[in-house]
Formats: structure tokens, C-alpha cells, sequence
């Protein structure tokens, strides 16, 4: 009998310590629970997009074509830059040195333009890395349940079966020592089936500011993203084969490789909602998806290094 009461003493001290550890980790969900990495100071960006109409703006700025590409073209209108580059073009053909410096003011704008469109770029991006990291560190939290679940599971077990052994050898009559065997068996078995479950635990996981929401829907809903950043997402001038826009691409790989190409699924995952109770592969999956539009975001940077390439080129 005292073998069967330090093996339940044994049982009951690994269960308060597995639930200690479970509280920690529990504690540490709440401090990721809700975002760190938005702003916080939140700036009203203007609501106007710059126009789309990118074969027009193109014909209609044809002259700057043997000094720019279309997509420094579409760069310079989208900053609103053009009539500067313009005038710059004309006083190139006056060689004093009142031009000259009327050419560096000029410059001067147009490069103060562009420098506010790299921080917007390296501001999104930069939250986008945040984002990523903050998912990715609940992830691994969740994981860790997960995995101290089957652990415990297991133990459970091990326990279950040691425990039916004892007893079944402390007690002598045929009856209760087969009824103590096979109960002990199945219980031993419950535990292990349980450790078989494909989803695992549920975490909440709250971001109301959703910067995948947008880039799902091809829709700019929200003040999540300056507008010259979205006409960077949107235009189709600016993906590789000019046939459909950096995120409808992206939205494509997200709808296949995450999703399995169920639409259904996707538009009402909690993914693009303002947040709820999320499963260790959702996780995952999010930080992926945010991780892949931080490298998208940060791959804009080259059109505008060509454009201040072709800006010095008119300058020289």
C-alpha cells in the first residue's frame, strides 16, 4: 500500500509542476496578446491615391523617356515630382550659373520627396518585421503547449499503467486484479490517443490593426499604409511581368502554398480578421505571410535606386 501512496504523491508533485510552467507560459502569451509594433503615433495619411492611368502618364511624359524609364516616370508622378523634373530638363539648356542653382533647388525637392517615400518604405517594412517576430515568438509558445501537452499526456500514461500494476499486485482477489489491469490499460490508452490530436491548443491572438487585411482584399480600408507604398503594392507597372500587381501576385502564392487554394477557407480565416483564437499552423502560417511582405516591401527600394540613378545621370 505505501508503494501505491509515493507513486500518487510522485503523480501529484509532476502535475503541480507541469501547471506551474503552463502558467508562465500563459503569462507570457498575455505580454504578445496584443501588438507592440504599431506606431505609436498615429498619422493621418492623405486619402489620395496617385492615378493609375500609367500608359497615359507615360505617352503624355514621352520627351522624358530617352532620360528615364516608365517606372521612374510613374515614381516621379506618384511623388509629384514630374513638373520639377521638367522644368530641370529645360534649364539644362541655359548653361548660367542663375540655372544651375535653380537645377540643385529643384533637385533638392524632388530628393526630399523621395526621402520621405524610403522612410514610409522602411516604416512599413520595419512593422511588417515586427509583426512577423511577435507572431512567430507566440508560435513557438504555442508549440511549447503543444508539446508539454503530449508530454504530459504521456507521462499520464506511464503512470496510468504503473499505477494499474501496483495495485493489481497489492490486491489478491481475481476479479478486482483483472477489472485494476484493464481499466489501467485503457486508461494508459486514452492518454496516448489523446496525444494524437492533429491541431493542438488554442491561443488568443489579438491585431486589429491588420496589415494583411488589405493586401487579402486589394483593398487600402484602413490608414495602415501611406498611399505611395500602395500604389507601389498596386500597380501592375511595377511586378516583374507587368501582367498583375506585387500583392494580387502575392495574394496568389498565399492562396495556394497557405491555404490549398481554398478561398473559402482563406477569406474567413482569422488570418484577415481583427483577431481570435488562433492554432499553432495559423501562426505560422501568419508569420510567413508577413515575413514575405516585409521582402516585398523592402524589393521596392530598387525601383527608386534606378530612379536616383537616372536623376544624377539628368543632373551630370
Amino acid at each position: 500500500m505505501k508503494k501505491l501512496f509515493y507513486l500518487l504523491a510522485v503523480f501529484s508533485l509532476l502535475i503541480s509542476c507541469v501547471s506551474k510552467k503552463n502558467q508562465a507560459i500563459k503569462q507570457n502569451i498575455l505580454t504578445l496578446k496584443d501588438s507592440y509594433c504599431k506606431a505609436p503615433f498615429k498619422y493621418n495619411y492623405s486619402n489620395r491615391l496617385p492615378s493609375y492611368n500609367s500608359d497615359s502618364i507615360v505617352e503624355a511624359n514621352k520627351n522624358l523617356k530617352t532620360m528615364f524609364s516608365d517606372q521612374s516616370i510613374l515614381i516621379l508622378n506618384a511623388l509629384d515630382n514630374l513638373d520639377e523634373v521638367h522644368k530641370i530638363v529645360e534649364l539644362k539648356k541655359d548653361s548660367s550659373l542663375a540655372s544651375q542653382v535653380k537645377i540643385l533647388q529643384l533637385k533638392t525637392k524632388i530628393n526630399s520627396r523621395i526621402t520621405i517615400a524610403l522612410t514610409e518604405l522602411d516604416a512599413v517594412a520595419a512593422e511588417f518585421d515586427c509583426e512577423g517576430e511577435r507572431v512567430a515568438q507566440i508560435g513557438n509558445y504555442v508549440d511549447n503547449l503543444n508539446s508539454s501537452r503530449n508530454n504530459k499526456l504521456i507521462l499520464y500514461s506511464i503512470i496510468a499503467g504503473a499505477a494499474s500494476s501496483i495495485a493489481g499486485g497489492i490486491v489478491k482477489s481475481d476479479g478486482w486484479d483483472n477489472a485494476i489491469g484493464i481499466g489501467g490499460g485503457i486508461l494508459g490508452a486514452g492518454f496516448g490517443l489523446a496525444t494524437l490530436n492533429p491541431k493542438g491548443k488554442k491561443v488568443e491572438f489579438i491585431h486589429q490593426r491588420n496589415l494583411l487585411r488589405d493586401i487579402w482584399r486589394e483593398r487600402l480600408e484602413s490608414p495602415n499604409f501611406p498611399p505611395f507604398i500602395w500604389y507601389m503594392y498596386t500597380e501592375k507597372k511595377f511586378s516583374n511581368r507587368e501582367e498583375h500587381s506585387l500583392i494580387s501576385n502575392m495574394k496568389t502564392r498565399w492562396l495556394h502554398y497557405q491555404f490549398d487554394d481554398d478561398k473559402a477557407a482563406a477569406d474567413q480565416s482569422v488570418i484577415f480578421s481583427d483577431g481570435g483564437f488562433y492554432r499553432a499552423d495559423d501562426l505560422h502560417n501568419r508569420a510567413a505571410m508577413l515575413n514575405q511582405m516585409q521582402s516585398a516591401t523592402r524589393t521596392i527600394n530598387q525601383n527608386i535606386n534606378y530612379l536616383l540613378l537616372d536623376l544624377d545621370k539628368l543632373i551630370l
